[in-house]
């Protein structure tokens, strides 16, 4: 029991705290039996040189969880207990830690298998889909967020909205007609943490598991893991120069009841789908009463000219669920995305949040909607647009210079990332390998295509980087690739 006295990891803990749980944790082990006797208060304290008011305490918390029985003129005992009998022990923690195979429901084993999406919390060359932040405007976003503080007091401490703070809705809803050729509305906005998050919902509110879901191949990897762990069957659609190959979709009308689309940059290959495509889309999902989820992740960031409407304002039959998110044109730590609703969904897609984690933070939302109103969203928008296009132009030049000998470009007109395409005969794990032992880290074009007939690449995401961080990782990587072709 000395032991639990000084163990640092209970230094923090009172010294009746501590005696109690030593105390416990015999019982528990099995160490001291049903019905044997606790040492007297006052003996004890004279053992562990503390006052007899500490073990008194211990005592007391001890009895009233159900672990000791106290006769008064008798003293302590373990209480009868079978469970913690010694034929009945609890193993130790470390014997359960070993166990490799939990019990988890069908549903809990495939998010576990997926892996889940994780980010980088430090992010390095050349990691996809990352904004800078180091130029982010902090001070007027703090001055923003004083100002919500002190009109709205106390008041924005409390729960709010499930379906997102109304000044937010409708700036959003502006933004999305505006920007977007969007058809949205405040009461159609879901305001949430994540696109992953309205994916999530998507897949466990309009399908059931073993429901057939048609995806772009090559696809987004957090969409496929999402309907993966809702038990969905993925279909996966090619996806050529102009989109996902429509005719494949609409040669087998029934075979799936909803449609999964990056169509304004299609991730990994940043294709753009051509209108007659989107079209027959819009029309299979109003004559079928099937969905589309679209997925408008990084539109902001156009190079050429002005990004294509979004399909959700082209549909006459409201069955385009349009989804948008604010990680990757302002900062990931934001934690707010959005979906623009048909209106028979927003009801029970709101009602679904409550049961996940019932309302995105209302200062951040409240803040970001003054930064929306005040035009500063769209100022750093067109800011960081030219940023990344000149980061583009540098990355584009360096890989010419430095790779050519082992990929072949393939230069975007939008987003954060550019597709390569292994031209050396590398194998593209030996490829990614070889690049994160030098600190670099690039993510495999091969993973992204359900069908497995992708070609050989990595993408290079370069939107966080300067152009100097870009040279330093490039000529890393040109080293790391040379010497992965010649051992």
């Amino acid at each position: 029991m000395q032991a639990w006295l000084v163990h640092p990891a209970y230094a923090a803990l009172p010294l009746h705290a501590r005696i109690q749980r030593a105390v416990r944790q015999l019982i528990v082990d099995g160490a001291l039996g049903p019905g044997r006797p606790l040492p007297a208060s006052r003996a004890l304290a004279r053992s562990l040189g503390v006052s007899r008011d500490t073990v008194e305490a211990a005592y007391c918390q001890l009895h009233a969880e159900g672990f000791i029985d106290r006769r008064v003129g008798s003293g302590s005992f373990v209480a009868e207990v079978k469970a913690f009998s010694a034929a009945q022990k609890v193993p130790p923690r470390d014997a359960l830690q070993r166990h490799k195979e939990p019990s988890l429901s069908k549903r809990g084993a495939a998010m576990s298998r997926s892996g889940g999406v994780r980010e980088q919390l430090v992010p390095r060359p050349f990691a996809p889909g990352v904004p800078e932040t180091r130029s982010f405007p902090l001070s007027l976003w703090e001055r923003l967020e004083r100002q919500v503080l002190k009109e709205t007091g106390t008041q924005a401490l409390l729960h709010g909205d499930p379906q997102g703070a109304e000044p937010l809705r409708r700036a959003i809803a502006d933004y999305v007609n505006l920007e977007r050729g969007a058809h949205a509305s405040a009461d159609r906005v879901l305001v949430l943490t994540s696109s992953q998050q309205a994916m999530a919902l998507c897949a466990n509110m309009l399908l059931d598991p073993g429901d057939r879901i048609f995806i772009e191949d090559p696809v987004y990897y957090g969409a496929r893991k999402a309907f993966d762990a809702a038990g969905l069957e993925c279909v996966p659609i090619p996806v050529d120069h102009q989109g996902i190959t429509v005719e494949r979709i609409l040669s087998q009308p029934h075979k799936a009841k909803a449609v999964f689309l990056t169509p304004s940059h299609q991730f990994p290959t940043g294709a753009t789908l051509a209108l007659d495509r989107r079209l027959s889309l819009i029309e299979w999902a109003g004559k079928h009463q099937t969905w589309i989820i679209e997925d408008d992740y990084d539109s902001e960031f156009h190079y050429a000219g002005k990004p294509t409407a979004c399909m959700q304002g082209l549909d006459p039959h409201d069955r385009t669920i349009y989804i948008g998110t604010f990680t990757k044109s302002l900062f990931p730590g934001l934690r707010i995305a959005y979906v623009v609703l048909p209106p028979q969904l927003v009801k029970p897609m709101t009602v679904a949040r409550t049961l996940l984690d019932g309302h995105t933070a209302s200062i951040a939302q409240l803040t970001l909607a003054r930064f929306m109103d005040g035009g500063h969203f769209g100022a750093y928008v067109r800011t960081m647009r030219g940023v990344y296009c000149e980061r583009l132009d540098a990355l584009v030049g360096l890989v010419r210079t430095h790779l050519s000998a082992f990929v072949e470009p393939r230069i975007p007109i939008g987003g954060l990332q550019m597709p390569c395409v292994l031209t050396c005969g590398l194998p593209e794990c030996t490829a990614i390998d070889a690049a994160r032992r030098v600190g670099v880290e690039l993510l495999g074009l091969s993973a992204l295509h359900a069908s497995g007939a992708g070609e050989a690449g990595f993408l290079m995401g370069f939107a966080a980087y300067t152009p100097i961080e870009l040279d330093v990782a490039v000529r890393k990587l040109a080293g790391a690739l040379k010497a992965a072709t010649n051992p």
